[in-house]
């Protein structure tokens, strides 16, 4: 048995989806893009370089997490201190390009232009100095340092997805926030007899978060849920994590005329 979660960023609001049974994340994915409309833009997917995270033979923008492949030259830079300073170093100021961006609020068209502006050759030349070290067999390739250049080299187009989608993130880590959820969940998932129970809580878990995501109260809303059961059936859209306080208020409104 697998627990796994997934994290959909929309245009306004996070949804997070809970998934314990057999399968991967990537045929979790799978099911989900499985009922997602046709004619929608291809999504962008951010996860580590694991195949089992590619969702079969349904198409999407594959973005690597930026921050794994930093951390295999964190690991190693004791023994490497030149070699890894200078990678660092490069990614720091891709971050910092990011921050900004946010902090200015650009849109994701104005991201990509700064990115393309002022990251872009910053990785040009951290990709040609990559090339350089095997080429020229300045590194070990089974070494430590070997091995984190082998990684970055290998999956750099995924990693650098930023650099040609909009809104493509550079890492993961909004999702790595959210293992702690995954953890707790898996716990819980000892105690399911069938996949039906299972199911039950992934759902309950999948509310629970998503209400967190958007800094709500779950106990709150799980409470709205129990005792608006009737409204929730006509118009279940209106009773979202991110929307069911005006659903909320228009239930609890006085009739007109008392």
């Amino acid at each position: 048995m697998h627990t796994s979660g997934l994290l959909a960023v929309g245009q306004e609001h996070p949804i997070a989806l809970f998934f314990t049974g057999r399968q991967h994340a990537g045929e979790n994915l799978a099911d989900v893009l499985q009922q997602r409309a046709a004619e929608l833009s291809t999504p962008i997917q951010m996860s580590d370089a694991q195949t089992a995270n590619v969702p079969g033979e349904f198409a999407t923008l594959w973005a690597n997490c930026l921050t794994h492949a930093r951390r295999g030259f964190v690991d190693v830079a004791a023994d490497f201190p030149e070699e890894c300073t200078r990678v660092l170093e490069a990614l720091r100021e891709v971050y910092r390009v990011d921050a900004v961006a946010r902090k200015e609020g650009l849109t994701p068209a104005q991201r990509l232009a700064r990115h393309q502006r002022e990251s872009r050759p910053v990785l040009d030349a951290l990709k040609a100095w990559l090339e350089e070290q095997v080429t020229q067999r300045k590194v070990e390739p089974n070494s430590g340092l070997g091995q984190a250049i082998a990684y970055l080299r290998k999956h750099w187009e995924e990693l650098t997805l930023f650099l040609r989608e909009e809104g493509a993130p550079l890492d993961n880590n909004v999702c790595e926030r959210a293992l702690k959820k995954v953890i707790l969940h898996r716990k819980n998932a000892l105690f399911y007899q069938t996949l039906n129970g299972a199911h039950v809580g992934d759902v309950f878990m999948s509310l629970i978060h998503t209400v967190e995501l958007c800094e709500g109260n779950p106990f709150n809303y799980l409470v709205a849920l129990l005792r608006h059961p009737e409204a929730l059936a006509q118009a279940p859209d209106e009773w979202m994590p991110w929307n069911y306080q005006q659903a909320l208020a228009a239930a609890d409104a006085p009739p007109s005329g008392t």
